[in-house]
């Protein structure tokens, strides 16, 4: 078992960021793991996004510019990967073909306007929602981050679980499909919602609902795209996987903003 939770871990950190961790097997076993890990893969890429903003403020930077270093620097974390996912998976709903001409489409490197137009008001919104709250004060923007991060990646956790089939035979969307059970799912969201109570108590009573909430929309916007993606492309693929992650972190960004 400890070798397995190595192999896990090393699965998600070395799939899911740019660290230098070398994945060790690449098994069903390994898959499920590494995605009941990848919260904590998530945890250290908010961390390290809400350094720079933190960094920023006291040196005398406007909040905007700590915003727009905090929303690149996952971008960087992850080698654009999520968002990459994000503009193929938009590319391919846009589209309106059937499912595997969507899916042809997503595989292509080129991205279409679908894919721009979805990249820059994501985009957008992150750094509009973290110009607010690092207006507020460091805390806030660096908390905020650190919480959208896990969030993103508790959303794949739960993409990852039993009953979601993958759309292709290959990708690491067909590595990761379906192998984490149900109950590990909702076990590890339950977890993420609880951290981020307790992140957000640092506020008082109200900050930890409001970051509890915060999470819970996000996760269920997430659930909403995946649903559909499913039903559109007969299952997910990896692009799918980062338009979840995404959408997971924008969501819980705007609830943020809200109240």
């Amino acid at each position: 078992m400890t070798s397995l939770n190595s192999h896990g871990m090393r699965f998600a950190f070395g799939t899911l960021t740019v660290l230098p961790v070398r994945v060790t097997r690449w098994d069903r076993e390994a898959a499920r793991a590494g995605m009941l890990y990848a919260p904590l893969a998530g945890l250290a890429v908010g961390v390290l996004a809400a350094l720079p903003g933190a960094l920023l403020l006291p040196a005398g930077a406007g909040p905007l510019l700590a915003a727009v270093a905090s929303a690149a620097a996952p971008a960087v974390l992850t080698r654009g990967l999520h968002l990459d996912g994000l503009a193929d998976t938009a590319d391919g709903l846009g589209s309106g073909r059937p499912a595997p001409d969507a899916l042809r489409i997503m595989k292509q490197s080129d991205i279409g306007p679908f894919g721009v137009i979805t990249l820059l008001f994501v985009l957008l919104a992150q750094v509009a929602v973290l110009d607010e709250l690092y207006a507020e004060g460091w805390a806030h923007g660096a908390v905020a981050v650190v919480v959208a991060g896990a969030t993103a990646r508790v959303a794949l956790t739960l993409a990852s679980r039993q009953g979601v089939e993958p759309a292709r035979p290959e990708g690491l969307g067909a590595a990761v499909a379906g192998t984490v059970p149900v109950w590990g799912a909702v076990a590890v969201a339950a977890v993420v919602v609880a951290a981020a109570v307790a992140a957000g108590a640092v506020f008082g009573g109200y900050g930890a609902l409001h970051h509890g909430l915060a999470v819970a929309a996000g996760l269920l916007s997430a659930q909403l795209l995946l649903r559909h993606c499913v039903r559109r492309f007969g299952g997910v693929t990896g692009d799918v996987f980062g338009a979840v992650a995404e959408t997971a972190a924008t969501g819980v960004l705007v609830a943020l903003a809200l109240g």
